[in-house]
């Protein structure tokens, strides 16, 4: 019988360099994918709001990493600066309803932040910890897009994490009432390295004014937020998207959506989702994406 002889260590290492070399190309390919459709197609988009937070604590590696898994073609992310100004993932201004932790983000330092714990959407403990920005980047690097909210203040921290990390290109940033002369003002140079989506609340301050901008500057996406659907401007959306600048909507809560929104959708959800598709609505940020995808594939409006 002829003995076996084991393979030289050499070869070993390559065969498990290409396999990584693999692993991380047709990860890049699927969130180049996804770019080409944000920014060249006209599919609907999921964004899954904080990560998939039903089932796991928000902003945590797990709550994005389950909405990675599932499908999603975004997640979003919201942003708060230490004391000693690192960037962690997290909602509030305060430690209070989502940690172990009490007080103002602001006051402490990353490595106090690191001894707390998350809490669940229950508001328990739970096993997991505060993520920073660095680790949940190197977690969605590839997969999926980022959409970074509560981050436009101190974009200048957050850019060179970007670079770092590879995902300046996964990147839509928002900014919520914000003029494209005071966008660009405050972004400088950063503008022509990320996607920039301004948040228009109709009805709001200066909501016409930023409307009219949108004649002028040329945006791949915009977020409405409107609590009736009266606003004229909501039956212009298939023409925006015509012209290449997609329409973002939350169906989180009812005062986002003239009440289409995603309890409702748990019984009609042609009455919400079925809504948005009609009004040329091409991304659609849920607290339920599973739900969501699950009724978009149905309808063979997600791959």
């Amino acid at each position: 019988m002829k003995k076996y002889q084991p393979l030289p260590v050499v070869i070993l290492l390559l065969i498990n360099a290409c396999s990584q070399l693999s692993g991380e190309y047709a990860s890049k390919k699927k969130s180049d994918q996804l770019r080409k459709q944000f920014l060249d197609e006209d599919n609907i988009l999921v964004i899954a709001h904080r990560g998939d937070w039903r089932y796991a604590p928000e902003n945590s590696i797990l709550a994005l990493e389950n909405a990675i898994e599932m499908g999603v073609d975004m997640v979003e992310i919201d942003l708060k600066k230490t004391r000693d100004n690192k960037l962690i993932l997290m909602h509030d201004q305060t430690l209070d309803r989502t940690t172990t932790g009490k007080g103002l983000v602001a006051d402490h330092t990353l490595d106090q932040i690191q001894k707390l714990y998350l809490k669940d959407g229950a508001g328990h403990k739970t096993l997991y910890k505060i993520p920073t920005l660095e680790e949940a980047l190197n977690v969605c690097k590839g997969k999926v897009l980022i959409n970074l909210d509560k981050a436009f203040a101190y974009f200048d921290k957050v850019y060179p994490i970007l670079k770092k990390t590879n995902t300046a290109d996964q990147i839509i940033l928002k900014g919520y009432n914000k003029t494209y002369k005071e966008v660009s003002g405050q972004l400088g140079t950063y503008m022509d390295s990320i996607i920039y989506m301004p948040i228009i609340r109709l009805g709001g301050k200066n909501y016409q004014k930023l409307i009219a901008e949108l004649g002028t500057h040329h945006y791949e996406a915009v977020e409405f937020t409107f609590e009736t659907d009266t606003f004229s401007i909501i039956a212009e959306f298939p023409q925006m998207a015509s012209q290449g600048t997609r329409v973002w909507v939350n169906s989180l809560y009812p005062e986002h959506n003239a009440f289409h929104h995603d309890d409702l959708a748990l019984t009609d959800p042609e009455s919400v989702y079925g809504w948005y598709v009609e009004k040329g609505i091409s991304m659609i940020q849920t607290d339920r994406p599973e739900f969501l995808l699950d009724h978009l594939r149905k309808k063979g409006l997600h791959q």
